[in-house]
């Protein structure tokens, strides 16, 4: 290949990517692996979450909660099941 030619392909290429964000992935492969990640996340400390709340009912029943496993347990659900929420909040404060 000449040496022409073979300077001129980065500038092809980046000339493609420019004029076609799409080949780029532009926020492609992070956005879809975060969002599968929180989904797999939710569906899997759903049932937990569950399980907590009665754990938390049973332990006030007999008188042996800590607020503190309380406070955590209201704070972890918050989190876990407003996370995308909480990030399009955080987003719209910094305008990106």
């Amino acid at each position: 290949m000449p040496a022409g030619i073979r300077r001129a392909w980065p500038l092809l290429l980046v000339g493609l990517l420019i004029v076609l964000p799409e080949l780029a992935i532009a926020s492609g492969p992070f956005a879809r692996g975060a969002n599968a990640t929180q989904q797999q996340l939710v569906t899997i400390l759903t049932p937990l979450a569950a399980v907590a709340v009665m754990v938390s009912g049973a332990m006030a029943w007999f008188g042996r909660l800590s607020w503190w496993w309380m406070v955590a347990v209201v704070i972890g659900t918050v989190l876990v099941f407003g996370g995308p929420q909480i990030v399009t909040w955080i987003r719209g404060l910094f305008g990106v």
